[in-house]
């Protein structure tokens, strides 16, 4: 038992070792890379950017041809008698007849989706439109009625203090009737 403890420590100690050792290569390198990158002269990035301005185009045009070759020998080697033109010819039809109806499901299914969410939100559309309406017609019922009870209140009112007004200037217009009166009878005995 206490052999497979050390064998087990062993291990353990080798693994976090090389961890180490790796995290500080791995260090190393990008400490050098740094510095490389730093003693760069201008000539230098030049140069860098003129090979890889020539590169791209080149592995670009080799992947390509690489592509090319393959479909070619596929081809080659899927059509080399009648039978087999025919066989995949037919299996491609049922591939892209499959095709074709998943597309049209897909598309049936975000038709079907599109139509239930406009007839839902038309409904709840008309629905808040009709509670608006009612809502505001409530409201014109009761301002209605209350600007006929305050315009027949103002009405009464007016009427009322019209009375008292009239009653006042009719009593003035006798008290001056008669203070004429008394003067004039005064005046002239």
């Amino acid at each position: 038992m206490a052999t497979t403890q050390s064998t087990t420590t062993r291990k353990t100690t080798k693994t976090s070792q090389a961890a180490a050792a790796r995290k500080r290569s791995a260090a190393a390198k990008k400490a050098a890379a740094t510095r490389a990158e730093a003693q760069k002269t201008p000539v230098d990035y030049a140069t860098e950017y003129a090979e890889k301005a020539v590169l791209i185009p080149l592995g670009a045009g080799l992947v390509a041809r690489d592509r090319v070759v393959e479909t070619v020998g596929d081809l080659s080697e899927l059509y080399t008698s009648r039978e087999k033109a025919e066989k995949e010819l037919k299996a491609r039809q049922r591939r892209l007849e499959t095709e074709l109806r998943r597309f049209e499901r897909r598309g049936r299914t975000a038709r079907n989706r599109f139509e239930r969410e406009v007839r839902k939100n038309r409904t709840k559309v008309e629905r808040t439109l009709r509670t608006r309406r009612t809502r505001i017609e409530r409201d014109i019922k009761a301002f209605r009625r209350d600007l006929d009870k305050q315009a027949t209140t103002t009405r009464k009112s007016v009427a009322s203090q019209a009375e008292v007004a009239q009653t006042r200037v009719e009593a003035l217009v006798k008290d001056f009737q008669a203070e004429f009166s008394k003067r004039v009878q005064g005046g002239v005995a």
